[in-house]
């Protein structure tokens, strides 16, 4: 029996993935999901680059679409988020990450997948072992997600930080070259002063 337990577990573990997708330029990427009338699709993203040497911060569009096209919810210039809808009717529906703004061609997105089933609780059915397995199943999954949010969120902060230590760098390196031809100048105007010139 516990076996069984858990290998039921971890095939709902496994459902669980990370997804990545570079858009292109002018472009976008749709991604579907089906599903029943109340579920609840749940999207959550980062954006970023796939250049350790860009620190610009990018931003797409993002949008859900039901199955007859009606667009249920739009967000537009995000650089992270963890959107949801409910499902309203039964059928596919179509999630978008759009670059079609810009033309910029490294814009990194990685995203996590997941939802909430739902469950009648006047169903006598959801005080079973397979309602506590998919609520199981549904918290390893957002905790799952929030993990993989992290680790992205601090590639992008470190990405930024590097970029800017090294503009500070050069930066200071153009300075002391400043200060030092300055200096340099200064000493041979002021000798320039102090010579005495002999008339033969």
């Amino acid at each position: 029996m516990k076996v069984t337990l858990l290998s039921i577990f971890c095939f709902f573990v496994a459902l669980v993935q990370a997804h990545n997708v570079l858009l292109p330029p002018h472009g976008k990427q749709c991604f579907f999901e089906n599903l029943k009338k109340n579920d609840e699709l749940a999207v959550s993203f980062q954006v970023g680059s796939r250049d350790p040497n860009n620190a610009e911060q990018h931003k797409v569009d993002f949008y859900i679409m039901t199955p007859n096209g009606q667009v249920v919810l739009k967000k537009t210039d995000l650089d992270h988020g963890d959107e949801s809808a409910s499902a309203s009717t039964t059928g596919k529906y179509q999630y978008c990450f759009s670059n079609e703004k810009t033309g910029r061609v490294d814009i990194d997105v990685s995203f996590n997948v997941h939802g909430v089933i739902y469950v009648d609780m006047n169903d006598p059915k959801s005080d079973t072992l397979d309602y506590a397995i998919q609520r199981l199943s549904q918290l390893t999954t957002d905790v799952k997600a929030e993990q993989g949010y992290l680790v992205i969120r601090e590639r992008t902060h470190r990405n930024t930080a590097e970029s800017t230590n090294s503009r500070v760098k050069w930066w200071s390196v153009f300075q002391i070259l400043v200060v030092a031809t300055n200096s340099l100048f200064q000493i041979y105007y002021l000798r320039r002063f102090f010579e005495v010139k002999s008339v033969v």
